[in-house]
């Protein structure tokens, strides 16, 4: 044991490095202390903008991450013979790895690169990914956040240009009121506690909405239970509540939304739910035409839109000149929500009428009453001066327990609204952007629109993925059907901004819309905790043809830790781990913005890797240079980037743009901020500056960013912005009234296949409404009545850290959270055996007491049960023996109209995977049944390269020992 009383080790060398943590996606700064070249402490960096010193359980146990005998350390191939799953593999040098993928993967770029997919994990480096699939060539790429939380990213990029998390979030230093909805406990970890912390000290009010009271939820004032699946039907009745009261702000919608803009109503006519327009109207912006019409309520006449002295009606019929009938967009949604009150609501979510109806009068009075205003002049998108900036102190949060249902998009379209209601976008104390966002509504990228995008030897016309605005935007063929793997950006899920990787094994097996010959997994652990009915995925992937080849012919597999999903590659690249590698969190990506203006980071290596790991990034440079995509190669046909780090200093997103992946210390000698000619030591600049760059922005252009008028030339001059035409927020969007159009036959153009019209034309309704969950309508709910959510603990992010020798001291591993109305029901005890089963699967587990779950739902803790001799486990682990894992009662796919057929478990609108929508029943283990998880599944043996399974987890830092 360490004596603290000894002296010092004789000769010993001690240093501190910076660099950003990864333990889980929030990216604090961090300093590592060295001692002869180990790691021996972590702790948080003070001067780090994001968490200023501040640290977690995850953070400071980087060292048992570092140092864990799950590292891989040698690339592996599997041994002749042998079958997927078993884990059976041998070394093989990196030239051998690279050789075989350059063979294969130059073979499929020549011939059909559709037929190479690239799904990655919960990575921070999209923009690689996403880059390296495209200069490939192949449709076929997603990351994880078809499977997270699209529906949060589109829901509210569709409706107000930006998001929370690395988006924007709620201005805690400046709110009174807080409500947050469906977070999970470790969401936005250290900074949300920190602003929490200062948050409740400062007397603000705290509201948390959740089926579950863990977390953050538990230091809140008011806890709200509610099921899972309905938070739509709340926010809609809150809606319905603020508009009866007259508790809205009128002046915010009037000027920055589209609630004043006129419908137009002809039923008969092609146009029925369009904005009109004003033919001889300033369009703004030709790309995306704003010469829209509002009805004059000084003059009762229509005049054009922001016109110099007019007063927008919000409510009300009008007669357009020529006779078209038109309304305001805000009388449509007073239409829409005049149902949808109180009482309805409390029937679907369990909320009582009264807990509603007093939320939104203590919402809209807060907003309305305790006004805040900064002394900061501004000028908005139309030309009127303001002397000051003005805020309604209410905020929100919200993230994967709104947007992991297949409502979930108009769920957060409805939370969208709801906050815009309040007139709280962008300003002090309510919801504020971060850089780069806001972006036009929807973003300019847009995916490739058909078969001719893909062919050989060629990069991808466009980004893999992107933000449809209208139906011929959609990656489909002639008939309609899907060009991508997951389906895409086609018209099962329009709006797919992350794609649907969920669904990627399941097609990729199936062969539908057609066969892959290979797929590379990056960090995502496809074959237990990242998948949707796992047991099923993982006999996916050992099917074959009939000819005894593999129904998916080659797979990969990279990551830094034998995890279940190594066993079945082919191949296996060993990654490293955050602390021996080069990274950015860039603004092509997914930055680390504060409010007050951009902020970017990095990492650089603190120690060397382990054996023989190599960065992923290092991996896709070096494959991009020997397949010499364009993006990668000198003109006269050399290699264009050393390493990856040559790669992130010289890359451009044009040639001569000055853009590239990091904004700090750019041009020539790091004069240069935000764009600029490459700097030979940028990296250098980065490391003395604690692995971080903060540009803070003028006061003017701080607030109001959607309609600032100088923030606006800003952004467009630093290339946040294509354009500088203002950013008006979608009350009603005639965006998805286009897919609506198409599917009715109104509207020329791509049109969806006869199957889907219904489909389509009921989902894309320009405003928010409710429905039940996809699962729910096809579950039999009095066989099955209780839901089935499952969150990440607060000490563990995924399985990445739950095979962590001091973080497995706080969960070895899980029970059920059952409340004891629900459990002794059924005569189930605290801490006794149960089975949970749905209509897709069962699995056997702990019960565990809990009042902090309303009795309609049952929950647990996701990817800490593990498959027996996973992650270097002992195959007796308590994570295999009384851990379970959730996703063996949720399936991918559900009943499809037609007998046989199947849809995917996803949002329609965007393909987010419906994660919390199963439905499940539980009853008493029998005496006698075997006091262990089930199912239960074959140990899988030692990698080559990883270390020995210890008798126990205690990790002896300057011995290099496992005791």
């Amino acid at each position: 044991m360490h004596d603290p009383l000894a002296p010092p080790l004789a000769g010993a060398t001690t240093e501190t490095r910076n660099t950003t943590c990864y333990m889980c996606a929030c990216r604090c700064g961090i300093k590592v202390h060295l001692r002869n070249g180990e790691v021996r402490y972590i702790e948080g960096n003070p001067d780090h903008p994001l968490n200023k010193g501040a640290i977690c359980a995850k953070g400071s146990s980087g060292i048992m991450k570092q140092y864990s005998p799950a590292r891989l350390t040698k690339p592996l191939r599997r041994k002749a013979g042998s079958e997927r799953g078993a884990g059976e593999f041998e070394e093989i040098s990196w030239e051998e790895a690279f050789s075989t993928l350059e063979e294969r993967l130059r073979h499929l770029r020549a011939t059909d690169p559709k037929k190479f997919a690239l799904f990655t994990g919960r990575d921070q480096m999209q923009a690689l990914t996403g880059l390296f699939a495209r200069q490939f060539g192949t449709p076929n790429y997603a990351a994880h956040g078809g499977f997270c939380s699209v529906n949060m990213a589109a829901g509210m990029i569709y409706t107000i240009g930006g998001s929370f998390w690395e988006f924007g979030g709620p201005d805690l230093d400046r709110s009174k009121l807080f409500i947050m909805f469906g977070t999970a406990e470790d969401h936005h970890s250290n900074p949300m506690k920190t602003a929490l912390s200062k948050f409740k000290r400062n007397g603000g009010r705290f509201i948390s909405v959740n089926p579950v009271r863990t977390g953050y939820s538990a230091i809140a004032d008011e806890w709200v239970p509610i099921k899972p699946g309905t938070d739509g039907a709340m926010l809609l009745a809150l809606i319905h509540e603020l508009i009866a009261l007259g508790l809205y702000d009128r002046e915010f919608l009037a000027r920055y939304t589209n609630a004043g803009q006129l419908v137009n109503q002809d039923a008969k006519g092609d146009e029925f739910g369009m904005f009109l327009r004003k033919e001889d109207g300033d369009k703004v912006n030709p790309l995306r035409p704003a010469n829209f019409w509002w009805w004059d309520r000084h003059t009762s006449k229509p005049v054009a839109d922001h016109a110099e002295g007019a007063d927008p009606a919000l409510l009300g019929q009008f007669a357009m000149p020529d006779g078209t009938p038109a309304v305001p967009a805000f009388q449509l949604l007073a239409d829409r929500v005049k149902p949808y009150t109180a009482e309805w609501a409390a029937g679907i979510t369990g909320v009582p009428a009264e807990t509603i109806r007093r939320m939104a009068h203590e919402m809209g009075i807060t907003a309305r009453d305790q006004k805040i205003e900064l002394p900061i002049a501004w000028t908005d998108s139309w030309g009127k001066k303001h002397e000051s900036v003005k805020g309604n102190p209410v905020s929100f949060h919200a993230m994967r327990g709104l947007a992991a249902h297949s409502n979930g998009f108009q769920t957060i379209r409805a939370l969208a609204i709801l906050m815009s209601l309040l007139g709280t976008i962008d300003r002090p104390g309510g919801f504020r952007h971060k850089a780069p966002y806001p972006r036009a509504v929807p973003p300019n990228a847009r995916p490739p629109k058909g078969p001719q995008a893909v062919k050989p030897n060629t990069p991808l016309d466009g980004a893999p993925l992107g933000w449809p605005e209208s139906p011929d935007d959609l990656f489909v063929d002639d008939k309609g059907e899907p060009v991508r793997l997951d389906k895409g950006f086609s018209w099962e899920h329009p709006l797919s901004a992350h794609g649907l990787m969920h669904n990627a094994i399941t097609n990729a097996w199936r062969g539908d819309p057609y066969p892959i010959d290979t797929l590379l997994i990056f960090m995502a652990n496809m074959a237990w905790n990242s998948t949707m009915n796992t047991s099923e995925v993982r006999k996916m992937l050992n099917d074959k043809r009939e000819d005894g080849e593999y129904k998916i012919p080659f797979l990969v597999v990279c990551d830094a830790f034998q995890s279940e999903m190594t066993a079945f590659a082919d191949l296996v690249l060993p990654d490293t781990t955050y602390l021996e590698r080069h990274d950015v969190m860039s603004f092509l990506d997914r930055p680390i913005s504060e409010f007050d203006g951009p902020v970017d980071s990095v990492r650089i290596p603190v120690v060397s890797p382990k054996g023989e790991c190599k960065p992923f990034q290092e991996v896709l440079v070096e494959l991009a240079s020997r397949l010499k995509f364009p993006a990668f190669t000198t003109p006269e046909g050399g290699r264009k980037f050393r390493d990856y780090p040559d790669f992130i200093v010289n890359y451009e997103t044009a040639p001569g743009s000055g853009i590239g992946f990091l904004a700090g210390w750019r041009g020539k000698g790091g004069e240069k901020s935000m764009r600029g000619e490459p700097n030979p030591r940028q990296w250098e600049m980065y490391a003395q500056n604690n692995c971080v760059f903060h540009y803070e922005m003028p006061a003017n252009i701080q607030y109001m960013r959607n309609w600032n008028r100088d923030y606006m030339q800003w952004a467009q001059s630093m290339g946040l912005r294509r354009d500088a035409d203002p950013i008006v927020i979608h009350i009603y969007s005639e965006f998805l009234q286009g897919f609506r159009r198409a599917a009715q036959g109104k509207r020329p153009g791509k049109q969806p296949p006869d199957h889907l019209r219904k489909r389509v034309e009921t989902y894309f309704d320009p405003l928010p409404f409710y429905y039940t969950p996809l699962e729910s309508q096809a579950t039999d709910t009095a066989a099955f009545p209780l839901n089935a959510i499952t969150q990440r603990p607060m000490a563990m992010y995924h399985a990445w850290d739950s095979q962590n020798a001091w973080l497995r001291q706080i969960h070895t591993y899980n029970f059920l959270f059952v409340n004891p109305v629900t459990a002794r029901a059924q005569q189930i005890e605290d801490g006794g055996w149960m089975w949970v089963e749905s209509q897709w699967g069962k699995v056997r587990c702990l019960c565990r007491y809990s009042e902090a779950v309303e009795p309609g739902t049952v929950w647990t803790w996701n990817a800490i049960g593990k498959a027996p001799g996973a992650w270097r486990l002992a195959p007796d682990a308590n994570e295999s023996r009384q851990g379970f894992l959730l996703n063996h009662l949720i399936s991918e796919e559900l009943p499809g109209p037609k007998a046989g057929s199947t849809v995917s478990n996803s949002d329609p609108i965007t393909g987010q995977a419906g994660w919390y929508d199963v439905r499940v029943r539980i009853r008493k283990a029998e005496p006698g049944e075997a006091e262990e998880s089930w199912p239960r599944f074959d140990a899988v043996p030692a990698a080559p390269g990883t270390g020995a399974t210890p008798d126990t987890q205690s990790y002896f830092a300057g011995t290099g020992e496992w005791k």
